[in-house]
């Protein structure tokens, strides 16, 4: 797989640094009375692709929105590439902004444009390049996920799978240093999921880039990844490589991975006992 690298505008983010992005004690919630992350420590190597897994609503999306300055923390740090996100000025925001490739859950495409104009989007608005270099340029990122023969179609025209893909070279549009994805494989077949998974780790590879994966799928995940960190309430709980996630015992671990309904995580939301409930309304 060979790709070319567009111009782009200065950025003051290290691409060598060793660690792409550290979270150290992290802290956050949106008001005092609810809580959302609490002591997040994580660090991503550069180059790896690493995945954050957990139930819904536990702080997954939380923390990509914290990485991209979305979010500030409560407490604790969050640095990217050796800066500190929440100390950026709005200038270094953007910029750093322009590092990240972002792919949105079910990918969130322009609706009103063709697949061409989708990925051209993001080079026409960070760059200086010629038309004929963002034509040539968007061709060799839809042949790098098998779409260049879908250029002229609309979102609409496009299965579940071939629209994740679509936004996935829009994410690599401008070789960012760092690819977050939110939910890449929810909704699709297998076979779509699958192909999402290889093109996520090949140009992940390809690129020299580093990425992160918010998802449920321990499956696929084990697959492509290079480390995993399951996060439930709010709290990393388990930690390891795609082998070390395999043999381990621990309960929680063990009930995500072999998705068991009876375990660490209770299918019930906390309330009364229901005799409890009953006997109240009876009365």
């Amino acid at each position: 797989m060979t790709l070319s690298r567009p111009v782009r505008p200065s950025a003051s983010f290290d691409r060598s640094h060793t660690t792409a992005i550290e979270l150290d004690n992290v802290t956050f919630g949106y008001d005092r009375t609810r809580q959302v992350l609490s002591g997040i420590t994580m660090s991503v190597p550069r180059g790896q692709v690493v995945a954050i897994m957990g139930g819904s609503g536990c702080g997954k999306t939380t923390i990509l929105r914290l990485i991209g300055g979305q979010l500030r923390p409560s407490e604790g740090r969050v640095v990217v590439a050796g800066r500190s996100v929440p100390d950026l000025d709005r200038d270094g925001l953007y910029a750093l902004r322009r590092e990240i490739g972002m792919l949105f859950q079910f990918g969130a495409l322009f609706t009103d444009m063709t697949v061409f104009e989708n990925i051209a989007f993001p080079l026409r608005e960070h760059t200086d390049l010629s038309d004929q270099m963002i034509r040539d340029l968007v061709l060799m990122k839809l042949n790098a996920v098998g779409l260049r023969g879908a250029a002229g179609l609309v979102p609409s025209a496009l299965s579940g799978g071939m629209a994740r893909r679509v936004a996935l070279a829009r994410a690599i549009a401008l070789d960012p240093m760092l690819a977050l994805y939110d939910e890449p494989f929810a909704g699709l077949d297998p076979i779509s999921l699958g192909i999402v998974g290889q093109l996520i780790r090949k140009l992940n590879d390809a690129l020299g880039i580093t990425s992160v994966i918010v998802t449920h799928d321990v499956y696929e995940s084990l697959k492509i990844v290079d480390y995993l960190y399951f996060v439930s309430a709010g709290r990393i709980i388990a930690q390891g490589t795609p082998d070390e996630v395999r043999a381990s015992t621990d309960p929680f671990v063990r009930q995500f991975v072999d998705g068991e309904a009876d375990g660490p995580v209770p299918f019930h939301v906390g309330a009364p006992p229901l005799a409890e409930e009953f006997a109240v309304h009876a009365g």
